[in-house]
């Protein structure tokens, strides 16, 4: 009878590990831009692209939730961010081979596609792909009952100053246990990445989402005050993980999927 139960217990733990594993699923990959315009007519067509002929091809080609951003300060000029999840990295170029063959798209999205040298849709914009945390493995939608106008989408990149240490501090949010405190605190994360092609390196990204900037203001304040936190950050095993945050407080188009 003991080997029985033995035996069954060991069946349910397997079975258990199996749907824990299953459940956190591959990794996902993003791409994310930046788009830098020189003038508000320039903006105007890369937006006008995303919501009329990107977008909609995106999702026909399988991509479900595309995110599009203005920057709420505008800091460094006139900016757009786009986020792009891709299920795999085979499906990075699986995607954009469907939009090329995408009559629909093309069409759409000539002003942007086939803008002359002299109006050029856009200065320029910076790309980069990054892989999702094995504790996050794929995007989470906010959900939120807030006007998209008052919404903050906090979007922040470490740095590292070595390939080891960046490690570390992605070591830190999921076998440490940072992305837990987020989720415990009600930050509503959409993602956690770490870069591995774009500049900036070493380094990761990822975005949480508040109501509105005093929500986020008290979250964050919470978050210093955690003592689950406050344990954490001075373990010497991620000691100098980070020497260096960026951050910008992105505002959703009123488009976006995201």
């Amino acid at each position: 009878m003991l080997k029985r139960i033995s035996a069954f217990a060991i069946f349910l733990l397997a079975t258990m590990f199996a749907i824990t594993s299953f459940a956190k699923g591959k990794p996902e990959y993003y791409e994310i831009r930046v788009y830098s315009f020189k003038t508000a007519v320039q903006k105007t067509v890369v937006e006008d692209y995303f919501k009329n002929a990107a977008i909609p091809a995106y999702n026909r080609a399988g991509v479900t939730s595309v995110g599009v951003f203005d920057e709420a300060d505008q800091k460094d000029g006139l900016k757009l961010y786009v986020l792009i999840p891709y299920k795999s990295l085979d499906d990075v170029v699986k995607v954009s081979a469907k939009l090329s063959a995408d009559a629909v798209y093309q069409q759409a999205g000539k002003p942007y596609l086939d803008a002359d040298h002299t109006t050029p849709a856009y200065e320029r914009f910076e790309s980069s792909l990054s892989v999702a945390f094995k504790n996050w493995t794929s995007m989470k939608v906010p959900t939120t009952n807030a006007p998209k106008s008052e919404r903050v989408y906090e979007y922040r990149l470490y740095e590292s100053h070595s390939e080891v240490k960046g490690n570390k501090k992605v070591h830190m949010f999921n076998e440490g246990g940072e992305i837990d405190i987020f989720v415990r605190l009600g930050f509503n994360p959409v993602f956690y990445a770490q870069t591995i092609i774009g500049g900036k390196q070493p380094n990761l990204v990822y975005m949480t989402t508040f109501d509105n900037r005093k929500s986020r203001d008290e979250h964050w304040k919470a978050f210093g005050a955690d003592s689950e936190w406050n344990r954490i950050k001075v373990l010497p095993e991620y000691d100098h993980a980070m020497t260096k945050a960026e951050i910008h407080f992105l505002t959703p188009t009123e488009y976006s999927q995201i």
